[in-house]
């Protein structure tokens, strides 16, 4: 019981952390020097890299996702209109690319394989290493 609570726990911490890359980078998206949309770049790294992090830290597929989910609710819900008629994300093509940039980075980093399983899964040389740690 107590590692479902832990567990449950850690995907909520995921979400709002997640959420706060969200806002972050969504504020930012729209900063470019000339033609380079500096802030959309930037922004793109961040939740990549905090969904990799998240990923490769726990383990855990579900932490990324609560963290990716975290990150389009806000994203989603801060770029509809305002109260008073003010839109963070307008609809330009700017606007759409971050949409789009941001949920492939989602699908990505959690449909992405986990490969440490086939790792303990591959057959012993006749030396009885692994044919991956004889790469190295």
């Amino acid at each position: 019981m107590r590692n479902v609570i832990t567990r449950v726990l850690s995907w909520l911490a995921a979400f709002l952390v997640g959420a706060v890359y969200g806002v972050a980078a969504t504020i930012a998206h729209s900063f470019a020097l000339g033609p380079v949309p500096v802030g959309l770049i930037v922004g793109a790294i961040a939740c990549a890299a905090l969904l990799t992090a998240l990923r490769a830290l726990t383990g855990d597929r579900w932490a990324a996702l609560a963290a990716g989910a975290g990150m389009m609710a806000l994203i989603l819900l801060i770029s509809q209109r305002g109260p008073g008629g003010s839109v963070v994300v307008p609809d330009t093509p700017l606007g759409n690319v971050w949409m789009y940039v941001a949920a492939a980075i989602v699908v990505l980093v959690v449909a992405w394989p986990d490969f440490s399983r086939l790792r303990a899964l591959a057959p012993p040389s006749h030396d009885g290493r692994t044919r991956d740690s004889t790469a190295s």
